[in-house]
């Protein structure tokens, strides 16, 4: 198994997590066993990042959350292991897994985990419309 770099970004006492680099190119993923549970934390990996958009894999263990924040694109979510609660302009949506929803631009939102789980995350920031 390839060895994995872990960087580590401390936030008060949560601790977020990053991977690197991208994933390898032409080369078959099985999407959920690329990024592990690490202890309270959040643990992000990049899959694919341009100017562009970004595609991330992250992983949530029980009592994370990624604060309240809000971003110029809109930004689709799809769960890929166990439950999260995403609260967007202050609406509680529950995401299972294979569910997905989208984000919207300059919305209110933060993401729970009451269980553990994986998501993938993607911004697309060209051509962007209101």
């Amino acid at each position: 198994m390839e060895k994995l770099i872990k960087d580590s970004l401390n936030i008060g006492e949560k601790s977020i997590g990053s991977v690197s680099p991208e994933i390898e190119k032409s080369k078959v993923h099985i999407i959920v066993e690329i990024i592990e549970y690490v202890p309270n934390a959040v643990v992000s990996r990049t899959i694919i990042k341009k100017i562009t958009g970004n595609i991330t894999a992250s992983s949530f263990d029980v009592g994370e959350e990624l604060a309240e924040k809000t971003s110029p694109f809109d930004t689709y979510i799809q769960i890929i292991d166990g439950e999260a609660e995403v609260v967007i302009n202050e609406k509680k949506y529950i995401l299972k897994l294979g569910n997905g929803i989208v984000i919207p631009a300059h919305a209110p939102h933060c993401i729970n985990a009451n269980k553990q789980f994986k998501m993938i995350s993607t911004v697309i920031k060209s051509g962007y419309e209101d």
